[in-house]
């Protein structure tokens, strides 16, 4: 349209759909991206402006919704257009007027009135005005607007096409009234008022717009929001997949990953950017090309998280299920803290294996990956489960924590076992091991078929110390006798102090305490306790005013944690700013004092040696009481541990560590401190072949091996068959094989049938029930025997006799009952319970006897009777349910009593799977499916549902109940920042993780359902079909 030398172009950009210069700026390579301008052009600019993860959803996190205008109100404010520019629409009004006017000009003289201005019959006279401009539009495909505004377009397109072809029509569309007058009705001047007044193509316009805007979208803003995000990942991930090997699945610029994995990692963890050796490992060859990996660093370097990307990598790219395995319960409740927001992000399910938890097997979920964190023990019923039901193809990553725990007895055992199916059945599996430096990777190497990285970053600088009388020395292997000479220790003790703390723990702590954090290893329990009174008793005051109002929470929730008992030795260092950390703690009391120290509330711990093995507690200074754990001397790769400690991340700008030693022990510290690690070695000959006992009887009750020469294949893959050089010195280990197979069948675990072909092994009953149970083999036969009597005169009133049949064998020997106390609660006992104690060989008759100091002639089995008394000592605590109240009433240490409920739960756990493998003992099963559940939380019937969420404790959930948040429902649909405000020192990253953690149990629980559901829909594959006859008639 030209108008006195003005051209106006309208062009429709959508917001929905990026120009093709756009999309070749950000994700075409810079040698294929055109565009003039050379280096100095527009695609440069882009690529300056967006770092180069690019993500959609950064930016439209920051878009608000939009708001509907009506009619009425003006889109654009103060504007006459989105450009915030007035000068648009006013040259249209401008370049309209001069058309009309050039238009009407000839017949405005003879056709005063408004007629004039409509075309006679016989003249085609479209309006030049509107057609121009919507031919300027052209004939542009309106594809890629939604559909409101596609239908709204196309009205406007068919009347336009309408009026060209009728040729007595304007182009532009009039109502009825115009019709009268085309038909010869003259139009009075008053009628005039009754036509709505012709819109000016700006008015249009902006109607055309407000209209748009106003429509309703047939798609929530949420699944735009989501599908722009996903097309913006896959692109990225398209031109990721052009320079990897079909093999590598990559979905984004983050090692493999998309780049919101990156952005949780910032959100959820504070991490920005990754060591040097993490990225390297990521990038090597072996990784990419998913070969197993072992890496060895020094603690506190970073391994996990190298892990946790080769995992999340598993789940979302290869859409492939994974098991991380750790030592410890604690560990593992830590762990599924830590990744349950991750799964809830990237639709994942975390599955914890720990203690009595776990389903076996697995939940099969069609939709989903999961990610198994498990104990050692858990993740080898695990992969069982996993084997027996044809599903560990689905296993693409197991990962394991403390790999160097193969040389660990007979958890070591129980690695290795795990290990060995895996690498046996699945050829797909990849296996990555973190391991502490050891002198002989090689054969672990060998062994899992492995590439080794090596390397010994450490985040914070470590300087390794030892102290003889007051005379400090920094650790030099360099130097001959392994110590150079640093400084002496400048601190005045008077006579009576220098009795007390002979070796100067007071010195050394008050120079880093209160400011920093220090961590005291103390080679007992109790010396701990010592420790930690001795110091507090020298502190000055100024120690009782830092951050006192922090530690009185503390103290509080020791209370309320204690049902209103506090530990005496706590309360009086607690207000110090110091504690004690060892097993004698109960679990809640654990976690308390661990969230203290890592907030900063408690500056100094004094611990035993299973603090450095379990959860992550760094410090500026670690000092070691002593190169002893009890009476053993300290092993290099326990002292490595312990030392690791010291130095935190982005805290401490160095770490030091100070060994305390005696003359005597000066030489044998040498070797301590300076020695190369120590080699691994398989445990599968631990405890005359327990090890190899189990893994033979599982291999035949999995079907995986057969036959003698099918066991012999087997383990060309085990660690002690790399090993059996050095292991096997007095018999080969073919005829140690041969020897556990008979000691197999001796117990009547397997068979063994010899035919033309040679001997069949096959698993009994009993010995599935063994393998499937994870039952000690040396006492398979008890249990059993046990379960029999029970059957015969089972005590149902009562659930003594269910405790008693599910108390752990290994405990009875910890066990050192108290007989006048034995025989007050055994008093208590009703009448049927008494006479059930009776039954299983302790009458009331022995216990008065022991209690009164008699001799008993008859001789009694004292197993039994320890194992009676344990039982009662769990009996009472589910009664109770107050741990402190029944160590106080048996005379026990709390942690004691813990651990019991612990192994109890597990083993009660693993009695239920026993039983479900035999027949004889269908009553247990649902018997024992409740009792498992009461003894793993131990607790009032109402918190239980509280407690199944991952992180929360008895005192927690109290807290939760009381403030109206009852169920994990509740939970879920909390918000953590209310909830931070509402429950007592209650952190918000804490409030985040247990919000995470129920949300993830609720989905969890509904995706079994699911499953189950779609179980029972499901139309059988192996439905009959009907015959030809059928079919005919």
């Amino acid at each position: 349209m030209d108008a006195e030398g003005t051209e106006v172009k309208v062009k429709r950009v959508s917001s929905r759909k990026r120009t093709r210069e756009s999309l070749r700026t950000h994700l075409t390579p810079a040698s294929k991206r055109g565009g003039g301008g050379g280096g100095g052009g527009g695609g440069d600019t882009w690529s300056q402006q967006c770092p180069q993860n690019w993500r959609l959803s950064s930016i439209m996190a920051d878009i608000q919704a939009a708001e509907f205008c009506s009619d009425s109100e003006d889109l654009f404010g103060d504007y006459d257009s989105i450009l915030e520019d007035s000068s648009l629409l006013a040259k249209l009004d401008d370049a309209e007027q001069t058309e009309r006017q050039r238009d009407v000009r000839p017949s405005a003289a003879d056709q005063p009135n408004f007629t004039s201005l409509r075309p006679q019959k016989d003249v085609v006279c479209e309006d030049v005005l509107t057609a121009s401009i919507l031919d300027g539009l052209g004939d542009e495909a309106f594809e890629d607007l939604p559909p409101s505004q596609r239908q709204f377009q196309e009205q406007v397109y068919e009347n336009v096409k309408r009026s060209r072809l009728d040729g007595d029509k304007t182009s532009t569309p009039v109502r009825d009234a115009d019709r009268t007058a085309e038909a010869g009705t003259v139009i009075k001047m008053e009628d005039k008022t009754k036509r709505p007044a012709r819109r000016s193509v700006a008015d249009q316009l902006k109607r055309t717009m407000v209209c748009n805007a106003a429509s309703p979208s047939s798609v929530s803003r949420t699944v735009v929001l989501k599908e722009a995000v996903v097309t913006e990942e896959i692109s990225v991930a398209m031109q990721a997949m052009e320079t990897v090997s079909a093999e590598t699945t990559d979905l984004g610029p983050f090692f493999g990953l998309p780049s919101r994995v990156k952005d949780l990692m910032y959100k959820l963890r504070g991490i920005t950017s990754l060591y040097d050796w993490q990225q390297t490992c990521l990038n090597l060859d072996c990784v990419q090309q998913r070969k197993n990996l072992i890496y060895s660093l020094p603690t506190s370097g970073g391994k996990t998280l190298v892990a946790e990307i080769l995992v999340l990598r598993e789940l979302l790219c290869r859409k492939k299920d994974c098991l991380f395995i750790l030592p410890y319960i604690s560990l593992v409740q830590e762990k599924v803290r830590g990744l349950a927001s991750f799964g809830l992000e990237l639709d994942f399910m975390v599955e914890e294996y720990a203690g009595s938890k776990g389903k076996f097997p697995p939940v099969k979920r069609r939709n989903q990956t999961s990610l198994y964190i498990a104990t050692i023990e858990k993740a080898h019923s695990l992969v069982n489960s996993l084997i027996e039901t044809s599903r560990i193809d689905n296993l693409g990553l197991v990962v394991v924590d403390e790999l160097h725990m193969l040389g660990d007895g007979s958890r070591g055992a129980v690695i290795e076992m795990t290990l060995a199916k895996v690498l046996y059945m699945s050829k797909t599996t990849q296996i990555v091991g973190m391991s502490a430096t050891l002198g002989n990777i090689r054969d672990l190497q060998t062994f899992l078929k492995a590439e080794n990285y090596t390397n010994d970053f450490r985040p914070v600088q470590l300087k390794e110390y030892v102290k003889l009388k007051d005379t400090i020395y920094e650790v030099d292997p360099k130097e001959e006798e392994c110590f150079r000479f640093s400084r002496l220790l400048n601190f005045k003790y008077s006579s009576s102090m220098q009795k007390i703390d002979p070796d100067h723990i007071i010195a050394l702590v008050t120079e880093v305490i209160p400011t920093h954090s220090c961590l005291v290893f103390c080679p007992t329990k109790k010396n701990c306790e010592n420790v930690a009174g001795m110091i507090c008793r020298y502190l000055k005051e100024d120690f009782l005013q830092h951050r006192r109002d922090e530690k009185d929470v503390l103290l509080r929730e020791l209370k309320d944690s204690g049902n209103g008992s506090v530990c005496p030795v706590l309360r009086r260092t607690v207000p110090y700013g110091l504690a004690y950390h060892h097993s004698g703690l109960t679990s809640e009391e654990r976690k308390l004092v661990e969230e203290a120290y890592s907030n900063g509330v408690l500056c100094l711990l004094t611990c035993t040696s299973t603090l450095a093995a379990g959860i992550n507690l760094p410090a500026r200074r670690v000092i070691l009481r002593s190169p002893y754990v009890a009476t053993d001397f300290l092993k290099r790769s326990q002292y490595k541990q312990m030392v690791g400690r010291a130095g935190r991340a982005g805290i401490d700008t160095e770490g030091e560590s100070v060994l305390i030693l005696q003359d005597k022990d000066r030489d044998m510290a040498k070797s301590l401190v300076c020695a190369p690690m120590e080699n691994c070695y398989s445990n599968l000959m631990h405890d005359d072949g327990k090890g190899l006992l189990s893994l033979l009887l599982s291999l035949i009750g999995l079907n995986i091996t057969t036959s003698l020469d099918q066991i012999r294949e087997f383990l060309c893959g085990t660690l002690l068959h790399v090993q059996q050089t050095q292991l096997c010195v007095e018999q080969s280990l073919w005829e140690v094989v041969q020897r556990c197979v008979g000691l197999l069948k001796d117990k009547d675990l397997i068979t063994v049938t010899s035919d033309s072909h040679g001997q069949t092994l096959q698993v009994t009953k009993l010995g599935k029930a063994t393998y499937k149970g994870s039952v000690d083999l040396t006492c398979s036969d008890l249990l059993y025997n046990d379960l029999s009597k029970g059957l015969d005169g089972l005590l149902l009133n009562s659930c003594l006799h269910l405790v008693y049949l599910v108390t752990p064998y290994d405990m009875i020997s910890q066990c050192n009952p108290d007989w006048m106390l034995f025989f007050r609660q055994f008093t208590l006992l009703s009448a049927a319970e008494q006479k059930m104690s009776a039954a299983v060989g302790v009458p009331e008759s022995f216990v008065a006897r022991k209690a009164a100091g008699q001799t008993v002639k008859k001789s009694m089995n004292m197993e039994v009777v320890r194992r009676m008394y344990l039982a009662l000592v769990l009996f009472t605590l589910l009664k109770e349910t107050n741990l402190w109240i029944v160590a106080d009433k048996f005379q026990l240490s709390r942690g004691f009593v813990q651990s019991l409920l612990s192994s109890s739960s597990a083993f009660c756990s693993c009695v239920l799977h026993f039983t479900e493998e035999l027949e004889e003992f269908w009553p247990f099963k649902a018997l024992l499916t409740e009792l498992t559940r009461r003894l793993s939380y131990c607790v009032k019937a109402e918190l239980i549902p509280l407690m199944e969420v991952a992180g929360v404790m008895e005192s927690r959930a109290k807290q939760l109940y009381n403030a109206g948040y009852k169920t994990p429902t509740h939970l879920a649909n909390a918000d953590p920042a209310v909830l931070s405000k509402t429950i007592e020192n209650l952190y918000k990253k804490q409030a985040d993780q247990i919000v995470a953690s129920a949300k993830m149990l609720l989905n969890e629980k509904a995706a079994a359902l699911q499953e189950e559901v779609d179980e029972l829909l499901m139309v059988p594959v192996d439905l009959p079909a009907p015959s030809r006859t059928q079919l005919l008639t």
